[in-house]
């Protein structure tokens, strides 16, 4: 079986509950930080909505910098859940269909992340898909439902029922 075949049906279960968990982001706690060495809630948003589309493209370069000639490059930058989500719709399909069409040549193909044209790491594309973005994304998700907990914001049933979600999982069986 292809490598991406093999993955389409994880990146498919890790974008629905990405999806599931930034439609809880309120707009009304977009500042709100846990701690001061924190990002903010509507950061940790925009961290998290940006992956997709990156890994779409890993897959159209050999590398990319974040901060060419010293000066970082402009991401989006929602303002509010409906547009963080807009954004990430418009990644998620991106990714798949690059995914879908990625050869187990290309995902062995080195790629490269670069900090103002100095190697930040280099590495096969699966290796980038695996460790940048998947875990990468699951990370920050875990980050963003502590901070709903910390908010009374209700944590999405993500491997199997939240304490917010238990009742609903329980009456399904």
């Amino acid at each position: 079986m292809p490598m991406n075949q093999a993955l389409l049906g994880e990146f498919d279960y890790e974008m629905a509950n990405t999806r599931k968990t930034i439609e809880r982001a309120p707009d009304s706690k977009w500042d709100y930080k846990p701690h001061p060495k924190s990002g903010t809630l509507g950061w940790l948003v925009n961290h998290l909505i940006l992956f997709p589309g990156w890994l779409a493209d890993t897959f159209k370069s050999d590398s990319f910098d974040f901060a060419p000639g010293g000066k970082p490059v402009d991401m989006p930058n929602a303002k509010n859940r409906k547009e963080a989500l807009a954004i990430f719709d418009q990644g998620v399909s991106a990714a798949r269909e690059t995914l879908s069409k990625a050869t187990d040549d290309q995902f062995m193909k080195v790629w490269s992340l670069l900090n103002n044209g100095q190697p930040v790491f280099t590495m096969p594309r699966i290796a980038v898909y695996r460790g940048m973005i998947m875990n990468h994304l699951i990370h920050h998700r875990a980050q963003l439902c502590v901070y709903y907990r910390l908010n009374d914001v209700p944590v999405p049933a993500l491997y199997g029922p939240s304490a917010d979600e238990a009742q609903m999982a329980a009456s399904a069986n």
